[in-house]
């Protein structure tokens, strides 16, 4: 096993997570994600909405045969889990709801690329006790959403408890930690200051790479093998409006960082990431692979 283990993942979902209702950058910037890639030969996970695939089959199938792995990532990018904080408009579905929803996006999603997709992550990863059992009922075997900046313990993969899914037990799937710098001192009340998205573009990829070897000195202090499950969107990669968005009801206006940087610089700044990454000689994995040999 490498000393750097890398998940590479991308919510494959409308544009500006749920702000628009629109799929340009997954018209547009999955195929320059795949460049980059493909450039570089590393796997990948593309975690697809149901909707996406309803309305884009097409990007799905191309992705499915460049040999990428296809997960899931909700019906229409709606809060699954429990929140972490609060976001208007975006109350959680009911547990009892959970185990439906799955369903159907598993279903919908293999329907559309050929692919029953064995890996998930929940949008915003807001993630759930009752969202793990229901994976783990229906065969996923790696879930990527476990948020390090906000609970703080599991460094590495592990597999959850079916009582409470921040926890280990003994379930079948697998959960991947998201990467957060914990070495660093949080000012933010819920720790987001310590999870590295969107750095790479807004910072660029040399700041992301001092946290990530910052936070390698910190697993490895631990006795733990540093593991990097990153989250990226097709948005970040196309050149994504920026100030206030208008729907048919009024006005949103994202904070600047959100959108900072997307397009071309997006691309290039990915490329040097995982050339760093290979430099450090990181082991890239897909996310069914990864819970394999975890």
């Amino acid at each position: 096993m490498s000393d750097l283990q890398v998940v590479l993942g991308f919510d494959m979902e409308t544009d500006i997570g749920s702000w628009t209702p629109y799929y340009e950058g997954l018209q547009h910037g999955t195929p320059r994600i795949v460049d980059v890639l493909q450039r570089n030969d590393v796997p990948a996970t593309f975690y697809f909405t149901g909707d996406s695939l309803v309305k884009h089959a097409e990007v799905g199938l191309a992705v499915r045969d460049a040999g990428y792995e296809i997960g899931a990532h909700t019906l229409f990018h709606e809060t699954i889990g429990d929140s972490l904080y609060e976001i208007p408009g975006m109350l959680p579905v009911l547990p009892e709801e959970v185990p439906n929803r799955l369903r159907l996006c598993t279903e919908l999603i293999e329907e559309r690329t050929g692919v029953r997709p064995l890996s998930f992550r929940c949008p915003r990863l807001f993630g759930s006790t009752a969202v793990v059992n229901a994976l783990e009922e229906l065969g996923y075997v790696s879930d990527a959403t476990y948020p390090m900046f906000y609970f703080r313990e599991q460094l590495t993969p592990y597999r959850p408890s079916k009582n409470d899914w921040t926890k280990p037990g003994d379930l079948r799937i697998v959960e991947l930690p998201n990467f957060a710098n914990l070495a660093l001192q949080s000012k933010d009340k819920y720790g987001r200051d310590m999870d590295q998205w969107p750095l790479y573009r807004t910072e660029g990829a040399e700041a992301m790479l001092r946290h990530i070897d910052s936070f390698a000195e910190y697993a490895k202090a631990r006795g733990v093998t540093p593991f990097l499950c990153f989250y990226f969107h097709p948005w970040e990669f196309y050149q994504m409006p920026q100030g206030d968005i208008r729907s048919s009801e009024g006005v949103v206006r994202p904070d600047p960082f959100i959108t900072k940087n997307c397009g071309e610089y997006a691309v290039e700044q990915l490329d040097i990431l995982i050339q760093a990454l290979k430099d450090r000689g990181a082991e890239f994995l897909e996310a069914r692979a990864a819970a394999t040999r975890w």
